[in-house]
């Protein structure tokens, strides 16, 4: 069972994303939280597999909330429910650690699908996020460390990374490629080594700066 804390300050978001969630059979909201000081409190307390975690709510903001707990070194999966309406704060998600954005209106099989994809360790960038973070990113420069000069992708390796930059999940890329999950972890292993990066998320952003990553991917 997938346990999940809801943290959003609006009543009705709260309920409906829960009546969604009560429809499976493996995944359960554990705790609800409606601004962002009790947010921290009820994650910490209930240390669930994901959180869904609202970017604007009072008290203290969703990145307020990810700073307070990567301090308190219980960040678990995070991810962000936004309108879109705030690209330096999506960017800023990915560099405080946010493993992916949904829309507030997503629907039951994405958001079922991004929960179970960021329980398993994946990240959820979909096409539309990351035409939207990357564009961001052109403006910002991304706070961590990574090669100057990093070793060059191989041409499988430049399919997998914008797979990933999709928001496909490991099997999701092992059948599109015909082959193994344990093949795309090596792919997805090797791009990290090479662009000198510790996460997915942070590989999208240094393959859109090093130019593997176009507009349409």
């Amino acid at each position: 069972m997938i346990r999940v804390v809801l943290a959003d300050d609006q009543t009705l978001m709260r309920e409906g994303l829960r009546k969604l969630l009560d429809l499976t059979d493996d995944i359960r909201v554990v705790a609800e939280a409606a601004d962002g000081v009790s947010a921290v409190e009820v994650i910490t307390r209930a240390a669930p597999d994901v959180v869904l975690l609202d970017v604007r709510m009072p008290g203290q903001s969703g990145l307020q909330v990810l700073a307070a707990l990567q301090q308190a070194n219980a960040l678990p999966p995070t991810i962000f429910l936004t309108t879109f309406d705030d690209d330096e704060a999506l960017l800023e998600g990915i560099r405080r650690g946010v493993r992916g954005f949904l829309l507030k209106d997503v629907s039951l099989q994405d958001l079922t699908a991004a929960i179970r994809d960021v329980a398993a360790g994946g990240t959820v960038m979909r096409p539309l996020i990351t035409e939207r973070v990357l564009r961001a990113v052109r403006q910002f420069t991304p706070p961590f460390e990574a090669s100057a000069d990093p070793e060059r992708l191989s041409r499988r390796e430049v399919e997998t990374l914008r797979l990933v930059a999709g928001g496909h999940s490991n099997r999701e890329i092992a059948a599109a490629f015909g082959t193994t999950e344990g093949t795309v972890k090596n792919h997805v292993s090797s791009i990290l080594a090479k662009l000198g990066v510790r996460s997915r998320t942070q590989a999208v952003l240094k393959g859109m700066e090093l130019g593997y990553l176009g507009r349409n991917t």
